[in-house]
């Protein structure tokens, strides 16, 4: 069977629908469509090829998911059919490879599957919290409330890794100037300095010979060095999408000096506001721990949270199993066991992410007070010590000059 974009009007409302629909032909495309009560307008046959740079210009977004989360969930809210809501969000959709996405949805739920099951499809751009809530909201008969704590959640967590990128931008912005400024010395100042002493036939002094070599190695071998910064870059990046990379990667970001804290953190926000989202809609405790292992996004913490699923099998309490994992702070397992006594894990659960988020927010604020003056020191070092290097031996030959 093909896929034809149609362009109709529903006979009902008198709207202008634009969707996909899956037919063997254009003239049997047209006929499922007067079957669903559409008047077929144009028909054409779907083309999923797409230039490179037109994919990467349509990466989906977390603000694109989001979008969509609150679109269908509003239109389901109102009672509008599912197959209906969908084909009305995919005329509102922008982005033109979700919008790809959700018409090779609405085929499959024209033909039959659940949403959870053709979102499935699509593991990078619906994630298993997003399928295990859908799933839940189908089985419960409140989807629309299912996407509305997806869109939430989503919500939430790109707020939380909105600051932490922020508050890296600014290092960043510093590290270029500092580069730019080692350049424009080692690539203009210094050869100039260079020749003024071999007119002279003087010595350069020490620190500006240095600064000399390292401006012959980069103007002669300027290719050799681009070559094997590109060559080690690309075989590190390979290296960290192995299982021992991206282990390492991981266990670096729970122990870094200064930012381990905020990962820390990071990572527990993530674990209970996933649990909580999951809880809440109703999915079971084991297969909440199993969702939430792969939301954190952190493999350490995922083996943590498993080990601690195994005994919750065994019969243990989460709040006993969680609480001698290494990297789980202490309020979790705490929380945890008042909501197991309580009976309202999903609240509990909820507090903690509230908790630990507003830590972040915090914990930010002071990496950001941290490393603007440390910056600052290894700017004014750099510079000031090419500086120096330059004005040295000018104010060296000007004192032989003067003699």
């Amino acid at each position: 069977m093909r896929k034809y974009n149609y362009e109709a009007k529903d006979i009902t409302t008198g709207k202008h629908v634009k969707s996909v629909v899956q037919a063997d032909s254009e003239r049997a495309a047209a006929k499922v469509l007067s079957d669903q009560g559409f008047i077929p307008l144009d028909i054409s046959e779907f083309n999923e090829n797409g230039s490179f740079l037109t994919k990467l210009s349509g990466r989906i977004t977390t603000k694109d998911k989001i979008v969509f989360s609150r679109q269908l969930a509003t239109l389901l809210g109102a009672g509008v059919p599912l197959a209906q809501s969908l084909g009305t969000v995919v005329g509102q959709t922008e982005n033109k490879q979700l919008r790809s996405v959700v018409e090779d949805i609405l085929v499959g739920i024209e033909s039959g599957k659940t949403l959870s099951d053709s979102c499935a499809k699509y593991p990078a751009v619906f994630d298993k919290v997003f399928v295990s809530l859908v799933r839940s909201g189908e089985v419960s008969g409140s989807l629309d409330d299912s996407l509305k704590r997806i869109a939430t959640q989503q919500e939430k967590d790109a707020a939380v890794m909105s600051k932490i990128k922020g508050a890296l931008t600014y290092p960043v912005i510093v590290l270029v100037v500092i580069f730019g400024v080692m350049g424009f010395m080692l690539f203009t100042v210094v050869p100039q300095v260079e020749k003024l002493y071999d007119d002279l036939n003087k010595e350069l002094p020490i620190m500006t010979k240095i600064m000399v070599g390292m401006a012959d190695i980069a103007q002669n071998y300027w290719w050799a060095i681009l070559l094997v910064l590109g060559v080690s870059g690309y075989f590190f990046v390979q290296y960290l999408k192995t299982d021992a990379g991206i282990k390492f990667k991981d266990t670096f970001k729970l122990n870094v000096p200064l930012f381990s804290p905020l990962f820390r953190k990071l990572y527990m926000a993530r674990f209970a506001r996933t649990g909580q989202t999951l809880l809440s809609s109703g999915v079971p405790m084991l297969d909440m721990l199993g969702i939430t292992g792969e939301a954190v996004n952190n493999t350490i913490i995922q083996a943590a949270i498993e080990r601690s699923a195994e005994k919750v099998k065994s019969g243990k309490e989460l709040s006993v199993s969680i609480a001698k994992e290494d990297y789980v702070l202490p309020l979790v397992p705490q929380m945890i066991k008042i909501g197991e006594q309580s009976g309202k894990m999903d609240d509990m659960l909820g507090k903690v992410a509230q908790v630990y988020e507003d830590e972040i927010d915090e914990q930010i604020k002071t990496i950001s007070t941290l490393i603007e003056p440390l910056l600052m020191v290894v700017l004014a070092v750099v510079a000031g010590g090419m500086v120096a290097a330059i004005l040295f031996p000018i104010y060296s030959l000007v004192n032989g000059i003067q003699v």
